[in-house]
């Protein structure tokens, strides 16, 4: 027999009253302990009471004594409803979900305990080879090719944007040249490796550059054109036997006379190298004339300066 409508224990939620209609569940519900209750959407009769036996189903609830039980029953109902609750409670969380997956808790978010590892060892830097040339000091150029280092003077400067080749310093700045355009410098060295058709001694090697250098300084620049308007005379200053880095060398020095600017020193400076077979290194400075060229007595601090780079 289908019990009639009335307040029964909420199966789906054990600590609630929900409200039969005598058919099924209504969305009607309420606190056991609530002293009023709602007017139900369908009367019923009274001798049910508002404290029915909660039905094992929605549709057979279970014969159930009347709410005049006193204290006594009442306090009984309230601890079964908490224990029930609770019961309730664990299933669900630890039983499987309506869809039939079960139910997980979140992972404790453990902090992960360090892993002890072995410090890598420290990577080997390479090995300093005795062919490796030194590098370049604060003061110092070195020319790798023919063992040598030069110093660096003040107002001197490593070589950039430059286009001539064997370039081992240059004077800080350029100007625009007097008699083409361009762009020129005031000083410049370069260092070359002497070749057979050179000659055979620092002497004839020094002898037979110095009209090259000249030429190459302050008469035609490489694409043809005059940055100075051409040589149109020279002037031997100085030739002579010389020591560049404990070995015999000779230098030969020019004062070239151009159609424009002030013109300059050419040096031609020959000598032994000191790695390799030998072979005979020239040294060539190029110092603008006039106030704004290099002194002249950096050519000789500068021969004076050069080291091998053996030594």
């Amino acid at each position: 027999m289908t019990p009639p409508p009335g307040w029964y224990r909420d199966p789906s939620a054990p600590h609630l009253e929900r409200w039969w209609d005598g058919t099924a569940w209504t969305e009607h519900r309420r606190a056991p302990e609530s002293p009023a209750a709602p007017t139900p959407p369908v009367s019923g009769p009274s001798a049910y009471g508002s404290q029915p036996t909660v039905p094992l189903t929605p549709g057979r609830p279970s014969d159930g004594g009347a709410s005049g039980k006193g204290p006594k029953a009442v306090a009984l109902i309230a601890a079964g409803a908490v224990l029930l609750t609770a019961i309730v409670t664990g299933v669900i969380v630890l039983g499987e979900d309506d869809g039939g997956g079960k139910v997980e808790t979140a992972p404790t978010l453990a902090t992960s305990q360090p892993v002890d590892r072995e410090p890598a060892p420290d990577t080997p830097s390479p090995s300093e080879s005795a062919s490796e040339p030194p590098a370049d000091g604060p003061a110092v150029v070195t020319d790798q090719l023919n063992g040598i280092t030069l110093p660096l003077l003040d107002g001197w400067v490593r070589p950039r944007n430059v286009t001539e080749a064997d370039i081992l310093m240059t004077t800080d700045g350029t100007y625009d040249c007097p008699a083409d355009f361009g762009f020129c410098r005031h000083g410049k060295v370069t260092s070359r490796t002497a070749t057979a058709d050179d000659g055979s001694s620092p002497e004839a090697i020094a002898k037979a550059d110095i009209e090259e250098a000249a030429d190459a300084a302050y008469d035609r620049d490489l694409i043809g054109r005059r940055p100075f308007g051409g040589i149109e005379s020279h002037k031997v200053m100085g030739s002579g036997p010389v020591s560049v880095a404990g070995r015999a060398g000779w230098f030969v020095r020019w004062r070239v006379t151009t159609a424009e600017g002030p013109g300059g020193y050419v040096q031609s400076l020959a000598f032994p190298s000191g790695v390799g077979t030998g072979s005979p290194v020239v040294v060539r400075y190029v110092f603008d004339a006039g106030d704004d060229g290099p002194p002249l007595a950096d050519m000789d601090r500068l021969t004076k300066g050069i080291r091998s780079t053996t030594d």
